[in-house]
């Protein structure tokens, strides 16, 4: 099957025969990223650009249950002897901290040094190879007998998937029309999160067994390598972002892969296509120092402060819960019980925000839901009901896929197409670079306060995040890309 690029000659001449051709006409012919863009903006959300969300979504799924089966496997790692629940000094390299550690130096170095890859080679190539990339990675993971070479090979993992998260966000923000960006993020982390429940119940079923003599830990991982069986299927749907494309004055493929577009809108649109808005200027070509010049300089400063702290009440909570319930005296197979009942809610946060996406400004959206984590994780903290703990994880676990699905499209709107990739990539790394030593200092006020302990430690990181995105970031709601850049 062609993909799109290679059929775009074909869709196009059969565009032009058709009333899309005439409704996709420009006042002014002349083809620049600009008119791309003003395009692509005027599209009517339809099935064929909900098809492409979900497809990257399906990306983020696989993502997603590598990045977060951390958590759920930790357990089968000390029982089977390579890992201890503690750590034995600070930076200890024998402990589950030194596991999350490795996984989010890996992201760090995939995200601050690999970020600017999706920029150059396009987001459809870096899609593609930086999944299969962290794939192979977990399955020779996955048969390690020593924590020296499972922390190795979760590091190469993470550069992978480190990488794969700056590509997926920069490729959804630029393929949909303005009106829905908030929504195709919620469409994107509800299809990931459904990941969360999935890897809980596996570990729920396998952790504590193993199932024809291997470890039931090594048995969820593997389970996740199977992304690569779709990897190629998913490339093939996918066109190369038209922005990206113009931006890199590759202007006819721009076009193509726009008619071809259209052409599919307008079919299922039923009638003419809304005119396109004024085109507006499209920077060329970027490098690192554009982030340092206004505006993009404090919103830089600011999404750097905000993902230091916001990865200490994310992952503080998601990469812990079973640990966290052990700690509070429940036994380990019902503490996976309970933290597969929590993950059931991980999707339901972007569901949500299926509805509500576009109709609030995100800054306002992130405020208010770290305002909720720090109550529920307070509360959390200071019960050992069954029902409360578990209503209270899934109002933390709500909480938290909110806020991430909010800011995955509030960061990628707040830099121009010439440097979208390398920025967030550099903002989004430095909560990977948090992450490091957050796994060790949860670890060392777990063992010295108790689960009391590290929720005083989300809540004061969460009201950074409050400040930080309340009193500094910009507004998007609605707003073209191109002029939020501006």
């Amino acid at each position: 099957m062609a993909s799109p690029e290679q059929g775009g000659s074909v869709a196009r001449a059969a565009a032009s025969r058709t009333p899309a051709a005439t409704a996709g006409a420009q006042t002014d012919t002349r083809i620049d990223a600009g008119s791309i863009s003003a395009r692509l903006d005027r599209l009517p959300a339809t099935r064929s650009i909900w098809k492409l969300v979900v497809l990257l979504s399906l990306g983020f799924f696989f993502e997603l249950y590598d990045l977060l089966y951390t958590g759920y496997v930790a357990p089968g790692l000390v029982k089977s002897g390579l890992l201890t629940a503690t750590t034995h000094g600070l930076f200890g390299t024998t402990g589950i901290a030194s596991f999350i550690a490795a996984l989010f130096s890996g992201l760090f170095i995939g995200t601050i040094a690999c970020g600017f890859l999706a920029d150059r080679f396009g987001r459809r190539a870096i899609f593609t190879y930086s999944l299969l990339w962290y794939t192979v990675a977990n399955v020779i993971m996955a048969f390690q007998q020593t924590a020296p070479g499972l922390n190795l090979w979760r590091f190469v993992a993470g550069v992978g998937i480190g990488v794969e998260l700056v590509t997926i966000g920069t490729y959804i923000s630029e393929l949909v029309p303005k009106q829905i960006r908030g929504r195709a993020f919620a469409c994107e982390q509800a299809v990931g999160f459904t990941a969360v429940p999935v890897v809980a119940f596996l570990a729920y079923l396998l952790v504590p067994r193993a199932p024809f003599g291997l470890d039931g830990w090594r048995w969820v991982v593997l389970i996740g390598a199977h992304g690569a069986l779709f990897v190629w299927w998913i490339r093939r749907q996918l066109p190369e972002s038209p922005r990206w494309l113009a931006q890199q004055g590759r202007l006819d493929e721009a076009d193509r892969v726009m008619s071809v577009l259209e052409a599919k809108v307008q079919a299922e649109y039923g009638r003419p296509l809304p005119q396109p808005e004024k085109a507006l200027p499209v920077a060329a070509k970027g490098n690192f120092r554009d982030m340092w010049v206004p505006p993009y300089r404090s919103r830089t400063l600011m999404l750097v402060i905000f993902n230091v702290f916001q990865t200490v009440g994310f992952y503080g909570f998601a990469n812990w819960v079973p640990t966290l319930l052990i700690k509070q005296g429940i036994t380990i197979t019902t503490s996976l019980m309970y933290s597969s009942i929590i993950a059931i809610a991980a999707p339901l946060g972007p569901i949500i925000g299926l509805f509500i996406a576009d109709r609030f400004e995100r800054k306002t959206v992130i405020v208010v839901m770290a305002a909720v984590n720090v109550v529920c994780g307070l509360w959390f903290s200071q019960v050992s009901n069954a029902v409360l703990l578990v209503s209270l994880g899934v109002c933390l676990t709500l909480a938290g896929n909110i806020i991430s699905y909010s800011y995955h499209a509030y960061q990628t709107e707040l830099y121009p197409t010439s440097i979208r990739a390398r920025a967030v990539g550099f903002v989004y790394s430095w909560s990977r670079f948090s992450a490091i030593f957050t796994a060790f200092l949860i670890a060392a006020v777990l063992k010295e306060f108790g689960s009391t302990g590290v929720f005083v430690f989300i809540a004061g990181a969460m009201l950074i995040v409050m400040a930080a995105i309340g009193l500094l970031g910009p507004r998007t709601k609605g707003r073209a890309l191109e002029t939020i850049s501006r």
